[in-house]
């Protein structure tokens, strides 16, 4: 059974698997009534669900997210199918969807795939997707470009803390953003105003090594005293481990070899700000009274 649809052509969703079969519902479409895998595109809804990879990417193959809206992401089940099509017998089909009309852009196949981050519908955090990398067979019509090759690849690049660009946004740019993201938010804000009536130039950095697929984050970056601050809106012992693990990984790309701050909402268990220090780290929070006390290690 051929697909009787030219590339650009637009259609209702519901018509198509009437005709051809598969579910309604989804990105991914598996039909057992034809030999064809459906995938559907949303950018602009997908961007909501953290797929920052979606589209042509310079070398002409074009990236498309796995299903799966919380968790990781297993080859399983729609996933599967994507991979598995070329050894049973199905086409790979994609079409970008807007509301209920889909237009179909043609027919690719599977070249590889790689690992990605991306946030989680219903919960915070990030988690792992995979994100397939298909290849165009015959003609197609015009596709998005991934959001990815508008972004300037460089390894260490200063970003106006205003633009508000975190790790979490990145991947995870929900419209109803978490609470605790809010509160550290206004935290760095505060800190950068503290810093800015000082005389320092701040910023954040973009930060983007070798090999990912996507750059993260910096909370915040005192230029004046090379210093990288990771902002937690909370004291709880989880949230300093995460602090300590993201500034080990920000601070080896960054030359000369920067300080490194976690910023709190209050002031933390003591215990606390040892393990801080114990990992070359200091604790900043703001005091009652105004401004902010800072806690460092020992100079060696």
């Amino acid at each position: 059974m051929p697909l009787h649809l030219k590339p650009g052509k637009s259609t209702n969703r519901k018509a198509l698997h009437r005709r051809y079969g598969g579910r309604e519902r989804g990105g991914i479409s598996p039909s057992r009534k034809s030999p064809f895998v459906f995938l559907f595109t949303d950018p602009e809804r997908g961007l909501r669900h953290g797929y920052i990879y979606d589209g042509q990417r310079k070398d002409g193959l074009y990236d498309y997210t796995g299903e799966g809206q919380d968790g990781e992401q297993q080859m399983i089940q729609g996933n599967r199918a994507i991979r598995d099509h070329q050894a049973e017998g199905r086409e790979l089909h994609l079409f970008k969807a807007n509301g209920k009309k889909v237009t179909y852009i043609g027919q690719y196949e599977y070249a590889d795939h790689y690992p990605g981050i991306a946030g989680q519908t219903r919960k915070a955090g990030s988690r792992a997707v995979i994100v397939f990398r298909l290849r165009p067979v015959g003609k197609t019509a015009p596709v998005d470009t991934s959001p990815l090759e508008k972004l300037e690849r460089r390894r260490v690049k200063a970003v106006p803390v205003e633009q508000q660009l975190t790790e979490e946004t990145t991947v995870q740019p929900n419209p109803e953003p978490y609470q605790a993201t809010r509160r550290e938010q206004k935290l760095v804000l505060r800190y950068e105003e503290a810093l800015k009536a000082r005389g320092h130039e701040v910023c954040r950095l973009q930060l983007w090594p070798p090999g990912e697929p996507a750059p993260f984050y910096s909370d915040l970056y005192d230029g004046t005293t090379n210093t990288l601050v990771e902002a937690k809106g909370s004291v709880a012992r989880p949230a300093f481990r995460m602090a300590i693990g993201q500034l080990a990984d920000y601070a080896r790309l960054v030359k000369p070899s920067p300080k490194k701050a976690i910023l709190v909402p209050e002031r933390p268990r003591p215990d606390l700000v040892k393990l801080a220090k114990s990992q070359g780290i200091g604790v900043i929070w703001p005091k009652r009274s105004g401004g902010f006390t800072a806690s460092w290690p020992a100079s060696p």
